[in-house]
């Protein structure tokens, strides 16, 4: 399996994981370079949002999770937002009786006053449609608004590595771009970006590389810029071909 050229900043191997007595991921094998966009695609059920929860500590996992050369195989969720992973989970996750602005301040809890307004204010940047609810309380915005409020929560840490569990879900086609031009202006600044998403073709175009996900193993890897890869993709989703890495 091929690695990224950038340096690695997050290393995944041989992870397990499920629910109880129910396995769901299977020795995955998986990698996000410093400052890079990966998509992750798959079918419904193929085990991506359990990925996600269990890179960041939400469930627990068998293998090896290494970050920023640190092994976070046992790390919970707080450790993994002290060292710059941010998790924004699937769904409107946001306190609906608290206002936007203190939703925001919750997100940054712990930092120093000055530095947590400031980030505060640059998520804000992001999303104009909230920024200017912020005095709203969260229970009074769309569902798409809370979803960008969502986002925005993940933005506050400035976060080394922002994992993203759909996040066009339930919104209109413009607030996608919205949410995903979010993510290429902070890709551009630094951050990387690990996307689950089911609009395929948004995903690719945000992404660097591409990992598909079925059955709860990875089932190919890919540059986004490869002329087959719609065909390659939709071998992997069906089970039609092997697994045939690509060379660096």
């Amino acid at each position: 399996m091929p690695t990224s050229a950038r340096e690695p900043l997050l290393e995944v191997r041989d992870l397990a994981a499920g629910y109880g007595k129910i396995g769901v991921l299977h020795g995955v094998q998986l990698t996000v370079g410093a400052g890079e966009a990966v998509a992750l695609l798959g079918p419904n059920g193929a085990g991506k949002t359990t990925l996600l929860r269990a890179i960041s500590g939400l469930l627990p996992r068998t293998g090896q999770i290494r970050f920023a050369g640190k092994d976070m195989s046992s790390a919970g969720p707080r450790d993994a937002v002290s060292a710059g992973l941010v998790h924004v989970v699937e769904g409107h996750r946001v306190f609906t009786q608290l206002t936007v602005f203190d939703n925001l301040l919750l997100a940054g809890y712990g930092m120093p006053r000055a530095a947590r307004a400031r980030q505060v204010e640059e998520a804000l940047a992001f999303f104009p449609e909230i920024a200017e609810k912020r005095r709203n309380l969260a229970a009074t915005l769309s569902g798409g608004q809370q979803q960008m409020l969502a986002v925005a929560q993940g933005l506050v840490r400035r976060p080394r590595l922002l994992m993203l569990d759909e996040p066009s879900a339930g919104l209109s086609p413009v607030l996608v771009d919205r949410v995903l031009l979010a993510a290429a202006k902070l890709r551009e600044a630094g951050t990387a970006i690990l996307l689950v998403e089911q609009l395929i073709e948004k995903a690719l175009a945000t992404a660097d590389r591409v990992y598909a996900l079925a059955r709860g193993t990875i089932v190919l890897e890919a540059r986004t810029d490869e002329a087959d890869l719609p065909n390659r993709l939709e071998q992997a989703y069906f089970g039609q071909g092997a697994h045939a890495p690509l060379q660096s």
